[in-house]
């Protein structure tokens, strides 16, 4: 230990906070990072495909990982510079395979050398079908769709990937949180919402149908507000999908950058958590709606930490990254946004919760104030670079250095 640590543990100390508990528990949080950052949400199907469902990534920064074994070294990188032991989060179209199946013929082998590389690297994996760049879902519509031929298209790739997730789950040993997030909408305003949702429910029935053992994969849904092309109607809105977990008994994936910009996900944790089970969080930055930026420390980002803490919900909620930045270096995204999401975990370890939580129940609003500004002022950042240390993982300029020279390795890719 440092000597500026120790003076910290001290101060903490003070505040009655243990900064060794405190550590402990950040190291017990697996952060779930997104795949698609690493390439523009490319994918690398062989498979001609067409873009929609509203994603989009900006920028053209040199480096993008134009195969899987680039991908997975930019991903061995970006680990590396990371503390902890995390997940990874797949889209089915990242498969690894010289075949070419359409999304409804996927099967585990082609995701096997995935699985092979998690299991070398003591990763768990997550999965998410993809319900969009594809020319059956170029009306913003899949599960939801008028014609039951493409409904039963994207049913059955749905079904398969929740097999490959449950076979991905028992290869590693760790159940795989299986997500799903469908664009389905109307760009106009529509006249008959309920035959949207009611197909979307019907959907839905069919393909969750089968079930799997829970230590093998945790089934998600995924809401959003409104997305390009479906701005008067989302079919998966979150009302939709609420109900649908809470009757059907799947994870709720709260997105960060899915709801109105004046929304604060942080408050809807504990209200959603008294009739949910599980939770997903899919951490994002939002500037303008669901614009994906990378996460920083913001306010918002601080408030869903200490929800999670405060409110003891992350032994049943996962937490995984959600954005894609291509003007800027893309393994830097990864590293920076899951430090951050780390980094707030720890100052919500390091906050005196009880002592907090007692000014309030005594309706002591004014020291409760007072302790939380104060508590600002406390030696975070000197517990993180303990945490940082212990994991051999580079701070500052150690960590710019080794983030450009990396950098500068990639950016030939054409």
């Amino acid at each position: 230990m440092t000597k500026t640590y120790d003076l910290a543990k001290a101060m903490f100390a003070d505040w009655g906070v243990d900064t060794e508990a405190a550590l402990a528990a950040l190291s017990g949080v697996p952060i779930s990072v997104h795949c698609w950052q690493g390439d523009d949400v490319g994918g690398f199907e062989r498979k001609s495909g067409t873009s929609g469902g509203g994603i989009q990534a900006t920028g053209n920064h040199p480096g993008r990982a134009r195969t899987p074994d680039e991908l997975r070294a930019d991903l061995d990188f970006a680990f590396a510079q990371i503390p902890g032991k995390h997940r990874l989060n797949l889209h089915a179209c990242y498969m690894d395979t010289d075949q070419t199946p359409d999304r409804d013929q996927i099967e585990y082998e082609h995701f096997t050398p995935w699985v092979d590389w998690a299991k070398g690297k003591g990763l768990g994996l997550d999965f998410n079908p993809t319900f969009f760049a594809h020319a059956k879902a170029d009306e913003n519509l899949t599960l939801s769709h008028p014609d039951p031929g493409i409904r039963d298209f994207w049913v059955e790739h749905g079904r398969r990937c929740r097999e490959i997730a449950a076979r991905i789950g028992g290869a590693l040993g760790s159940p795989v949180v299986n997500n799903i997030w469908v664009p389905d909408g109307s760009k106009d305003t529509p006249v008959d919402r309920m035959a949207a949702r009611q197909r979307l429910e019907a959907s839905l029935d069919v393909m969750l149908a089968q079930p799997f053992p829970q230590d093998q994969l945790i089934d998600a849904v995924e809401s959003k507000l409104f997305g390009i092309g479906v701005e008067s109607m989302t079919v998966g809105s979150h009302e939709f999908y609420l109900g649908y977990a809470i009757r059907k008994g799947t994870a709720l994936c709260l997105d960060m950058g899915h709801f109105h910009p004046t929304e604060s996900v942080a408050d809807k944790l504990s209200a959603v958590a008294l009739s949910v089970g599980r939770l997903l969080l899919h951490v994002s930055r939002p500037v303008r709606w669901d614009s994906d930026h990378v996460v920083l420390q913001n306010d918002d980002l601080l408030a869903m930490a200490q929800e999670l803490v405060f409110a003891g919900l992350l032994p049943r909620t996962h937490i995984g990254l959600d954005f894609f930045d291509a003007t800027i270096s893309r393994t830097a995204a990864w590293v920076i946004g899951v430090r951050n999401m780390q980094k707030a975990l720890l100052r919500a370890f390091l906050l005196p919760q009880a002592r907090l939580k007692a000014l309030e129940a005594g309706l002591d609003f004014t020291a409760r104030l007072v302790l939380t500004e104060e508590a600002r002022d406390l030696p975070f950042a000197a517990v993180w670079a303990e945490h940082c240390a212990r994991a051999d993982v580079p701070m500052g300029e150690a960590l710019l250095t080794g983030l450009e020279r990396y950098q500068a390795s990639v950016a030939g890719r054409g």
